[in-house]
């Protein structure tokens, strides 16, 4: 049977790929630190495939069809197709691992859920910041999950997190012998296109880190809901760090690091979740 063996979160923003060589050295040490403890913990985990939450930036979807969850169940994935990002990680594709991802599409209508799914999306730059930074030998399968995180409405915190309690059921039940490793991408605050780009609220994203330290599910769905309101555009992307959080049982949040990055637009942050044996 499969294995869940990691839960983890990272910021996304494309300024970080954009920027790699020109940012500020002190921003460039952090990131540096961060991520190379990020990819530690990521290649400890012994992936074979990473399940993969993020939001699409209008590569694969635009108004006419938004789904609120979108599995990518193909055998082979397309790379980022952003300019910024071929500098960085020129791969043209990536490889997926439609085995699994029909198998938790089945699970997810099973456990009433209804995602769509696709055998051909391009994975932007949201999916990839974070595998570019894990600096893998070779890249483990990808099964991609694009949650709608960008035009309201979007489905509630507390759903993402049954989400990620599915998701872990799912794993558990499929029947290759396979390790696998959840990643929520994104965040943490930050404000895109709006009055206040460039605002980061560490006042929310402090209280995001201690929600996912010390709430029960019901609490942080609600807490959360209630924050994203008051919040830059950007924080819905927490949706897909409760995913992650869902799957690791709701439990073990341990925070690899946080700052301040105005100059990425984002509160940066990266987690794992410690899963109890």
């Amino acid at each position: 049977m499969a294995e869940l063996v990691g839960c983890f979160a990272a910021g996304h923003a494309p300024n970080i790929a954009r920027m790699w060589e020109t940012m500020d050295r002190k921003e460039r040490a952090w990131l540096d630190e961060k991520f190379s403890e990020f990819a530690k913990r990521v290649k400890a985990s012994r992936p074979d495939v990473l399940i993969i939450h993020s939001t699409d930036h209008w590569c694969n979807f635009f108004l006419d069809n938004i789904p609120a969850f979108c599995i990518g169940i193909g055998d082979e994935h397309e790379g980022p197709p952003e300019p910024f990002m071929k500098p960085v990680f020129p791969y043209e594709t990536l490889k997926g691992h439609a085995g699994l991802g029909k198998h938790i599409l089945e699970h997810a209508f099973a456990s009433e859920f209804d995602p769509s799914y696709s055998m051909q999306l391009k994975l932007d730059h949201g999916m990839v910041v974070p595998v570019w930074q894990v600096h893998f030998e070779t890249i483990p399968a990808i099964v991609p999950v694009y949650l709608n995180l960008v035009e309201k409405p979007f489905t509630t915190p507390l759903r993402c997190i049954k989400w990620g309690h599915m998701l872990r059921d799912a794993i558990e039940s499929f029947p290759e012998n396979i390790r696998v490793a959840v990643i929520g991408t994104g965040g943490m605050s930050h404000s895109i296109g709006e009055t206040t780009m460039g605002w980061v609220d560490e006042a929310f994203d402090h209280a995001c880190i201690e929600l996912f330290r010390t709430a029960s599910d019901e609490e942080l769905g609600a807490k959360m809901d209630e924050m994203l309101k008051v919040t830059g555009n950007g924080g819905a992307e927490m949706r897909n760090w409760l995913c992650a959080h869902g799957a690791a049982g709701g439990k073990g949040f341990d925070l690899i690091g946080y700052t301040p990055m105005p100059s990425m637009l984002i509160g940066c942050g990266l987690a794992e979740w410690r899963l109890s044996s």
